[in-house]
């Protein structure tokens, strides 16, 4: 089998350029993960990191995309990585996945849907080989039932890297499987079910209220977002430490049609609003907040019910996806919970990877 060709890049414009030279369509593979996606990740470097960092007069990690064409699986892999101190995934507290992105290359026939493991020896020869030698490599968080996490992890092994693995956070998520709302609404617990029929009731008495879900780039979109700043600033949730992150992300994700921004307003005051991306059959609560002093209107849950109504029945998603973090109340949405992991890898032929390595197993030794 011919080595997997593997180029370093260093902007997301080469990257384009890349893939514009290979015939191959930014948004061909259909089946990933918004997570997995090039507009995803451009979105979190440019306006997660680049913003932020100019904002505070502060260094910037340098940029290292990772690029695998793989003939064995017809298949273009990317490895999006910052260069700091150590090596790490282009990943931050916005981030509730990570992996590569993965793209079909120009064939009539494809014979595999993921890279062969050949592309990952590859690209973990070519980190090896680097002269930056970087002594530490960490990914996170990741989906550790994928079958590139063991993939990447033997990889590297392969070629003399210590690997481990540590958890992340639990994710709470739901599996449709094929239910209309009515049929899912019977499977919630009883009490959520009063709470919003209560809070529904609440409402109707108070004054008028309705929920608007904003689903498209159209004249409506800045106002949607407005709205959604306006409730999350006097919501109980500490401040966006980048503020421009949350709108230009919606606004991507308005122009690719993964947008699901709700708002719930009485007389026409914004009180909850809700940030869903829906992508292939999968949504994802992305951001939620609501004012303080609306708790005996229920407003989050009312409208944690609209939008899961119309994701379910208009959307025809198979499933939800709570992303990040054990809060009790996710479970009483979801049917099922799994858990995110990072992989943590030394490079054991350098003073300060042998030191790391050996810090951090007699931290976890210690642990037992």
């Amino acid at each position: 089998m011919v080595n997997p060709d593997v180029k370093e890049l260093d902007s997301f414009v080469a990257l384009r350029e890349l893939l514009k030279n290979r015939r191959i369509e930014p948004q061909s593979n259909p089946l990933a993960d918004i997570f997995y996606t090039l507009e995803w990740l451009e979105s979190l470097y440019h306006h997660g990191f680049e913003a932020m960092a100019t904002a505070l007069g502060a260094k910037m990690p340098k940029l290292r995309l990772f690029v695998a064409e793989d003939g064995g699986s017809n298949r273009l892999v990317c490895l999006a990585l910052l260069d700091g101190n150590t090596l790490c995934s282009l990943s931050n507290y916005y981030s509730s996945l990570f992996g590569p992105l993965v793209w079909p290359l120009p064939a009539e026939k494809s014979s595999a849907r993921v890279a062969t493991q050949n592309a990952w020896v590859a690209l973990a020869q070519q980190l090896r080989c680097s002269p930056r030698r970087w002594p530490m490599l960490t990914m996170s968080p990741m989906d550790a039932e994928s079958a590139d996490f063991s993939a990447i992890q033997a990889a590297l092994k392969s070629q003399g890297y210590q690997v481990d693995t540590y958890a992340c956070f639990g994710n709470w998520y739901l599996q449709v499987v094929g239910r209309g709302f009515d049929e899912y609404r019977k499977t919630l617990p009883s009490a959520l079910r009063r709470s919003v029929e209560r809070g529904q009731r609440r409402l109707t008495a108070q004054s008028p209220w309705n929920i608007q879900i904003q689903n498209a780039d159209d004249d409506q979109l800045e106002s949607a977002i407005a709205n959604f700043v306006h409730v999350y600033a006097k919501s109980w949730k500490s401040p966006e430490p980048n503020l421009q992150f949350v709108p230009n992300l919606a606004r991507m994700a308005a122009r690719q049609g993964w947008l699901r921004l709700g708002v719930l307003k009485i007389e026409n005051c914004a009180v909850a609003a809700q940030l869903w991306l829906v992508k292939d059959g999968k949504a994802n609560i992305f951001k939620l907040a609501y004012i303080e002093g609306y708790e005996r209107f229920s407003v989050g849950s009312v409208l944690t019910h609209a939008m899961m109504k119309h994701c379910i029945d208009l959307d025809l998603v198979h499933e939800v996806d709570y992303l990040t973090g054990d809060d009790s109340y996710k479970k009483d949405w979801m049917s099922h919970r799994r858990e995110r992991r990072g992989i943590v890898a030394f490079h054991l032929g350098t003073a300060r990877g042998a030191w790391q390595a050996g810090k951090h197993f007699a931290s976890k030794y210690l642990r037992l």
